[in-house]
């Protein structure tokens, strides 16, 4: 099964080139990354295993927003989609 999300980089203020990432979909699912590439993948794990652990509870998997409705605060952030191969990660990180 795959997914799309969109999500929500915001650079750090300090410069360095990092970034934070929100996954407006997936309450409470952020993570972060030295620079784009690493921010991009850890959106793709962070939000994998959010939605793993959300199937194991036996919950389910939120919808997709439209990349037109976020907005974010931030006017230096960037709105981007994040694709799960949720198989691939249900695999590589087990099934109970």
């Amino acid at each position: 099964m795959k997914l799309t999300y969109p999500i929500v980089l915001i650079p750090f203020r300090d410069g360095s080139g990092g970034y934070t990432v929100e996954i407006p979909d997936l309450p409470g699912c952020v993570t972060e990354g030295r620079d784009l590439a690493e921010a991009l993948f850890m959106a793709q794990d962070a939000a994998s295993g959010w939605v793993l652990t959300e199937l194991k509870d036996g919950k389910p998997i939120p919808t997709t927003s439209n990349l037109t409705e976020i907005k974010p605060d931030n006017p230096d952030a960037m709105v981007r989609i994040v694709t799960l191969d949720m198989d691939a990660y249900a695999t590589k990180y087990g099934r109970e």
